[in-house]
């Protein structure tokens, strides 16, 4: 009977271990994805470092908005852009920020993916439903 359930245990940790790769690998192959996104519509603002243009452009690096988990601002943010002076983390910011509402939901996911995981940022990833759902209440 030990036996079983040691079997068993050891089953559910390989399962359990297979599941956490292959969602990492699903995390990766989106942060790719969205790096491609960023190079493209973000990073002539926000630079290649994320550090963004002192006074114009916000820093995405370290910055409290994009590691927060209130993904709604950030959504809206891409979606409907923004011409307001910002303030973030204490300094202000003054370049309008376009709108990229051509972007689907599954490209916003992605860039936002990239954007919370690289440099010093550490927040999770962001999937396309968490965007479709946000986007669905903006005005």
């Amino acid at each position: 009977m030990q036996r079983i359930f040691i079997t068993v245990v050891i089953v559910l940790l390989c399962i359990a271990g297979a599941s956490a790769q292959s969602s990492n690998k699903l995390v990766a192959a989106s942060a790719a994805r969205g790096k491609t996104v960023y190079l493209q519509r973000c990073m002539v603002c926000h630079q290649a470092d994320g550090g963004g243009v002192p006074k114009l452009n916000a820093p995405l690096d370290g910055s409290s908005a994009v590691n927060s988990t209130n993904l709604a601002k950030l959504v809206k943010y891409i979606v409907k852009g923004f011409n307001d002076r910002v303030e973030i983390d204490g300094e202000f910011y003054e370049n309008a920020m376009p709108a990229a509402a051509d972007l689907t939901d599954q490209q916003i996911a992605d860039v936002l993916t990239f954007i919370r995981s690289n440099w010093s940022n550490k927040a999770g990833p962001v999937t396309a439903l968490q965007v479709k759902q946000t986007r669905s209440k903006l005005k």
